[in-house]
């Protein structure tokens, strides 16, 4: 066999990998997603007999629960702290074929999901009522959003043991088992929610406290059957003995872990600002803004998935001493991902409208929400270096430089064009910024990957 026969055995070989890791994974994450989607779109779709008895209509409840989101998102960036290092040493691990070591990392991950959980309910629940004073919610937004936030607050605990649980699975290889959860957790939000949002089948009509109680309850199961899934075994793993804490493991994991934590928060610090900018402009553009993000992170979908093949072919390849392999593993999941975003980003820019009515029913809304949608559109190639190469940048234990960035670019970027931008052209402005942030969050991310001090990072 020639040199270059080889090298195409290999990089087709490689190719296979990646969609096979990456795949699922976006089928995960969008399952992930349609729990946020489930609940916009019901919200945004509510019954006039709904409307009547509760007082509000759709603009309000997607404002309310667009505002409570942002702090969702926050709350669950301590659930990062886990998950990345946990992947990346089960990675490792696994590489270099060490199931003792995996099953370690398995047991300390556990506690540290259930302890992430509890700390991510005692800061929702206690953050709702101030967080909605924060963003200047409107009156009669106000009290949806922090009614939605203390709901969901309850799910935390094992949210939390989910998302870290199906982290370490991810690592190990094993991407089609979270996928397999999140239907089943997806399955639950679509029926109470659709149940208790309007109210059907004799159930009372409950807004947007029906959405909070509908992904409230899907995640708690979530979380129980991803436990009982590794108590049985998995994937090389189980939970084989109750665990014990040990401060060497848990230390390593969240060595790895906190800068990317730290890099989440970062980065939702600043959407804090850049949102509270945005609810100046009144309901309407702050629904439609809401929306247009919801409508976007579809488009994360690929870049997720294929960041986490990034992570796990990555770390598997240095657990096995191969930095070579690790780097064709980078570049080709972000040209995979690439292809999959760009497409996507063709879309929103020819038929923007279609993907807007789906989710809201307001015409004034939608008609907000074409341009900056476009926008996002645009820029789908850097969104997804932005995704991939960070994500096998995790992969090496190199979580530092992602934090760097998300220190820099939206607080030197995004806010202050916001502050610009916004007063001058409204809505579209603030998009302007956002996809500005965006593309040199992407950049900075392939340079460091096409470097090398990556590859010389102990874990």
């Amino acid at each position: 066999m020639t040199t270059r026969t080889l090298t195409g055995a290999l990089d087709g070989s490689l190719r296979r990998q990646v969609l096979r890791l990456a795949l699922p994974a976006v089928g995960e994450q969008f399952l992930n997603m349609l729990v946020g989607l489930v609940d916009t779109y019901l919200v945004g779709h509510i019954s006039a007999a709904a409307i009547a008895a509760l007082g509000y209509g759709p603009a309000e409840g997607l404002a309310g629960v667009g505002l409570a989101n942002y702090i969702v998102w926050i709350t669950t960036t301590i659930f990062m702290a886990g998950s990345v290092g946990s992947t990346a040493l089960i990675a490792r691990a696994t590489g270099a074929k060490d199931l003792e070591e995996s099953n370690s990392v398995l047991r300390q991950s556990l506690l540290i999901g259930i302890t992430m959980g509890i700390l991510g309910f005692v800061v929702m629940y206690a953050s709702a009522a101030p967080a909605m004073r924060l963003f200047g919610a409107a009156p009669e937004v106000a009290p949806l959003g922090k009614n939605f936030l203390q709901i969901n607050a309850f799910s935390m605990p094992l949210a939390g043991v989910m998302f870290v649980l199906n982290a370490v699975l991810r690592g190990a290889g094993d991407t089609k088992t979270p996928l397999l959860i999140m239907v089943l957790v997806n399955g639950l939000n679509i029926i109470i929610s659709w149940l208790l949002v309007s109210g059907h089948w004799g159930f009372p009509p409950l807004g947007v406290a029906g959405a909070a109680w509908g992904s409230t309850i899907s995640r708690v199961i979530g979380g129980i059957v991803v436990v009982v899934v590794l108590l049985r075994g998995r994937s090389g793993l189980r939970l084989d003995r109750l665990p014990r804490p040990d401060g060497a493991m848990i230390r390593r994991i969240t060595r790895i872990g906190l800068p990317t934590a730290g890099e989440m928060f970062a980065f939702q610090s600043a959407l804090i600002v850049f949102a509270r900018f945005v609810t100046n402009l009144g309901t309407i553009p702050y629904a439609a803004h809401n929306t247009v993000i919801t409508v976007e992170s579809i488009s994360f979908l690929p870049g997720i998935g294929f960041a986490v093949a990034a992570t796990t072919l990555v770390g598997q390849s240095l657990g096995a001493q191969d930095p070579k392999r690790a780097r064709r593993s980078g570049h080709e999941a972000y040209f995979q991902g690439g292809i999959f975003m760009g497409l996507m980003g063709l879309l929103f820019v020819v038929v923007p409208e279609l993907f807007l009515t789906i989710l809201v029913d307001d015409p004034r809304v939608v008609a907000e929400g074409v341009l900056p949608l476009r926008m996002v559109g645009v820029i789908q190639p850097f969104l997804a270096a932005n995704f991939v190469y960070a994500g096998a940048l995790r992969g090496a234990g190199d979580t530092r430089w992602p934090l760097l960035v998300k220190l820099v670019s939206p607080w030197l970027v995004r806010v202050p064009l916001a502050f610009w931008l916004i007063p001058i052209y409204g809505l579209p402005g603030a998009w302007i910024a956002m996809s500005s942030d965006l593309v040199v969050q992407g950049i900075l991310s392939w340079w460091r990957f096409y470097g090398d001090t990556w590859e010389g990072i102990k874990v």
